[in-house]
């Protein structure tokens, strides 16, 4: 089961003292305000609205409409019915008739599903609207959307009979082994509570069978303004944006006598459960202990601001003793954790959780319960909470630092968090000012008696075991792991030993290079370095964050370049060096030594490159700069992390053959790739049998080593001039040995001809369809943009065909990709579930599709509406550093010109229908394609 993050925490364990206590000029009594970055009102109906005016990104607007409203208010004939309500928003209203709204929002750019979205939970609805503000008329129309969301769908009795069809799927896609272990486990996780029984997809019976009258009595009672609210965050000033709230939303009036909306209760569970739930489709054995769910109330003083900071350290720390425990020789489990977790509105319990390894059940739990009471018993270290302060303070100072970049959207949740949940938005000036004056003067006795409080002993649990059904695979009782559970807590334990850590990364830095050449590019703003080793740096300054740069390096080579009998280790080698660490630091080790600091870095040898990624903040440029050197000349070689690395991978290999997806999607590669050894496919347990520790390390190393014709790319917030001798300490310093820098073509190409294929495997009644087709072709970048429009078309049309008229599928759709090396090839995926009985209708619309655009060409609105969506992600992307970082490395690998991120508007200008029916031809050989499908065992 998913430990869910903390999100605002409650002063319930708050120790007396700190109740009395001041903390600079704050008083821990006082309530924490609205910051002033946000207009929170309420209209004289009581909906309420949040208004912000926000630069990023420019030109775009976050509206969201906010009900509380979901499953757990369904009456018996209802189950389902808040879902499918949110799907009946996009399927007619007052001003929109059944698809005019995503036709309408795509011509503008708004892709459905990435863009325009919502979702339904136990006790919210939530609808997602972003939209472009080149036009007046644009948001204008976006305010009327939210109105007829609010106030004003249809409930067509056809279209609500063809909208079945769409829900069911999405209940078929949503079965399996996760929904047949949650019917088991989550009414025992709530405690048999109201929420157990309204999972928000409802009932198959229910949605096929509901009385229209239904569904329009939950939209009557629930709907309405005293349960909304509307939040804009965006490129807008805020008195248009609450004029356009008031005129659209001031008229909704509420019911005379309206249903209470109460929120469902969780009974105290009294006595310890065991379950155990063993499933041949399981993918990982897993044990989880919930302990008592408490009630947990919003906190509004700064004293309750402040327990959060106390509970996020120890939590913090917690994390990192898990994590400890999977670097040993044996590990107890494979990954573990503990902590506080939110189960739903107003209440949270302690909980702990892993996934199990070769001992099985009764070592973890006793690690995951020791460790707690080691925690509780003995606290923690002076020089652990120091390290969590540090990690703490560095994240505000980030967070300050882009107060003024940060996007959209992510305001917009808080918001709408604050709504549901009564999180505090006191805006990060303030939270800035909160965390400088509070975090310091939080004391080691103050977190460890938080600790001590939070973690349970002695109080009735819930157990929960979850394992792969196997002939002749011992499981579990479920009174044992109870028993087990008990029994930990009263096993003697001894304080955690605490290592002394370095102050700095490298204690010795190496001897600096020099920077031998250096050019500028004008246009796209670049100064590309010439290093003295022959390594080069591209240098992308940018002012779209504060405090973030991005750096990436590229090479050819990669695992082309070893024999078949090494492919496998290749594939794992820098996945597994990385796990271990560098110089003497394992990555725990790495963790503790770099605290305060926002750097990571990491090194791959992949089929035709090597590659090297890193990300840090403006300050902590050189421990990024310095981990990269390590990572490349001195990575560290660990038995036991190496041997409890391959002994989770094989443990998961085991697992995972059991999935019917797994199967399904294993033998889609090698019926493509004709059983090529060369190419990846689902590891299995004795595979891992072939690597060895020295042969892994060797690998990386013959790659890794040297830096013989990287070139590196760092985009972000920093100065040229400033990181230059940063550049000539660690990049112009790394060793540059003679090793091939050029891939090979390994000669891996797809099969010929159209071959079908079916699978049988899983016991749901589910099928998935997989549609390859793929060729050679002579690689340009106007030639892939043509691939990929034609792509989107069609999967427009495969929405509006498959989804809305034909009801028969969910989701799903065609991706593309063409790439010039090893040699110019494309290839087109398809992937479209549905259910068994409908394969053969699915498969024929998409064929039927794909040879309408292949005779006439696609739509031209269908395309426009591509061209619309591509414009608005460049214009967004053009302000982001992960977009210049991904553009420039494309242009190195594909040969390109960097310049031609420049002309992309009128590139997409140029497309035409045209060009996409004559992509069409070319890239659809009905000829030659590979048809797999996926059906049930039986």
């Amino acid at each position: 089961m998913k430990l869910t993050p903390l999100r605002t925490l409650s002063g319930a364990a708050l120790l007396a003292c700190c109740l009395l206590a001041q903390a600079g000029d704050l008083k821990l009594s006082d309530a924490i305000p609205v910051g002033p970055q946000v207009k929170v009102g309420k209209l004289a109906n009581g909906l309420t609205f949040y208004v912000q005016k926000n630069a990023r990104p420019e030109k775009k607007l976050e509206l969201r409409l906010v009900v509380k409203a979901g499953s757990i208010l369904e009456d018996e004939d209802q189950l389902g019915l808040a879902h499918f309500t949110e799907h009946m928003a996009f399927n007619g209203s007052t001003n929109f008739k059944r698809n005019e709204l995503v036709s309408y929002l795509q011509s503008i750019g708004v892709k459905f599903g990435a863009d325009l979205n919502a979702y339904t939970s136990f006790d919210e609805t939530v609808y997602i609207l972003p939209l472009p503000t080149d036009r007046k008329e644009i948001v204008d129309q976006g305010f009327q959307v939210l109105e007829d969301w609010a106030h004003g769908l249809s409930f067509n009795d056809e279209d609500i009979d063809s909208e079945r069809g769409i829900v069911l799927e999405e209940l078929r896609l949503g079965k399996g082994v996760d929904d047949r272990m949650n019917k088991v486990v989550l009414p025992k996780v709530l405690n048999g509570s109201r929420y157990a029984q309204r999972m928000p997809i409802g009932k198959e019976e229910i949605l096929k069978n509901f009385k229209y009258d239904a569904i329009k009595r939950f939209y009557r009672d629930w709907y309405r303004p005293d349960l909304m609210a509307v939040v804009v965050v965006g490129d807008i000033e805020p008195a248009e944006a609450q004029r356009l709230i008031e005129q659209h939303f001031g008229k909704l009036k509420n019911p005379q006598n309206p249903r209470p909306r109460e929120y469902a209760r969780i009974p105290e569970r009294q006595e310890s459960e065991g379950i155990v739930f063993t499933d041949k489709e399981v993918s990982a054995n897993t044990v989880y202990i919930r302990y008592p769910i408490q009630a947990w109330p919003a906190g509004d003083t700064i004293a309750d601001y402040r327990q959060k900071l106390i509970e996020g350290m120890y939590s913090f720390i917690l994390s990192q003793r898990m994590y400890e425990l999977t670097q040993q020789v044996n590990p107890p489990f494979l990954q573990g954790g503990s902590g506080m977790n939110r189960i739903v509105r107003g209440y949270r319990s302690f909980g702990a959780g892993a996934v199990l390894g070769k001992g099985g059940a009764a070592p973890a739990i006793n690690a995951l319960v020791q460790e707690d009471q080691r925690a509780r018993q003995y606290g923690f270290t002076a020089s652990e909470v120091e390290r969590a302060k540090k990690g703490m303070l560095r994240n505000y100072e980030r967070l300050y630092n882009e107060r003024e970049k940060s996007d959209s959207a992510g305001y917009a949740s808080e918001y709408i968090r604050n709504f549901l949940e009564q999180e505090s938005i006191p805006g990060i000036e303030i939270e800035y000012r909160y965390a400088n004056e509070l975090i310091p003067g939080i004391s080691l006795a103050e977190v460890n008696a938080a600790a001590r409080v939070a973690i349970p002993q002695g109080q009735s649990k819930l157990v929960v075991y979850t394992g792969v059904d196997k002939a002749g695979m011992a499981q579990p009782k479920a009174a044992e792991l109870v028993a087990i559970a008990n029994a930990a807590e009263k096993v003697a334990v001894k304080p955690h030993e605490e290592k002394v850590y370095a102050s700095q990364l490298m204690p010795v830095l190496p001897k600096p290079g020099r920077i031998v050449g250096e050019s500028v590019n004008a246009r796209i703003g670049t100064t590309e370095l010439v290093l003295s080793n022959g390594v080069k740096v591209v240098l992308k300054p940018t002012d779209f964050n504060n405090d973030q740069v991005m750096l990436g390096g590229l090479r050819y080579g990669g695992w082309s370049l070893f024999g078949d009998r090494d492919v496998f280790a290749a594939h794992y080698a820098s996945s597994i060096v990385g796990q271990m660490g560098v110089l003497n630091y394992s990555p725990n080790d790495l963790g503790k030594v770099l605290a305060g600091k926002a750097v990571s870095s990491s090194a791959s040898v992949s089929s035709i490159n090597e590659s090297v990624g890193g990300s840090s903040g403006s300050s902590d440029i050189e421990s990024m700069l310095q981990l990269v050197y390590l990572q490349m000349t001195q990575p560290r070689k660990d038995a036991a992390i190496y041997s409890a690395y391959v002994d989770r991978q094989r443990e998961l290999a085991q697992n995972n053959l059991a999935r019917p997806e797994s199967v399904f999607y294993d033998t889609v590669t090698a019926t493509l790739y004709n059983n090529s050894p060369r190419v990846l496919r689902a590891a299995k347990p004795a595979d891992f049998d072939q690597l060895a520790l020295d042969r892994v390390m060797a690998i990386y190393k013959s790659r890794l080593s040297s830096a013989r014709d990287f070139t590196f790319f760092i985009v972000g917030s920093f100065d040229v001039e400033k990181i230059k001798p940063l550049l000539a300490t660690y990049l112009a310093s790394l060793p540059v040995g003679e090793i091939p820098v050029a891939y090979k073509d390994e000669g891996v190409r797809p099969i010929k001809g159209v071959v079908k294929k079916e699978v049988h495997a899983g016991s749901e009644p589910k099928s998935t369809i997989s549609l390859s087709f793929t060729g050679e072709v002579q690689y340009s970048r106007a030639e892939r943009m043509r691939l990929q429009a034609l792509v989107e078309v069609l999967n427009i049309k495969l929405i509006e065909t498959l989804r809305e008229k034909m009801g028969a599928m969910y989701s799903g759709g065609m991706s593309a990709s063409m790439n010039r090396i090893p040699y110019g090839n494309y290839s087109i995926s398809a992937n479209l579930p549905c259910a068994p009985e409908n394969v053969d209708k699915v498969l024929a619309a998409t064929f039927a599709e794909i040879d309408k655009i292949r005779q006439n060409g696609a739509d031209e609105a269908d395309l426009n509406k591509v061209k619309a969506s591509w414009m608005k992600s460049y214009r967004k992307g053009m302000r982001e550093n992960g977009y210049w970082m991904s553009s420039l490395q494309n242009a190195f690998f594909n040969n390109n010109n960097p310049e031609d991120i420049l002309s992309y508007e009128s590139r997409v200008d140029a497309l035409t229908t045209a060009d996409l029916k004559e992509a069409a031809k070319r890239y659809f050989d009905m000829n030659n394609y590979l048809q797999v499908v996926l059906y049930p065992e039986t």
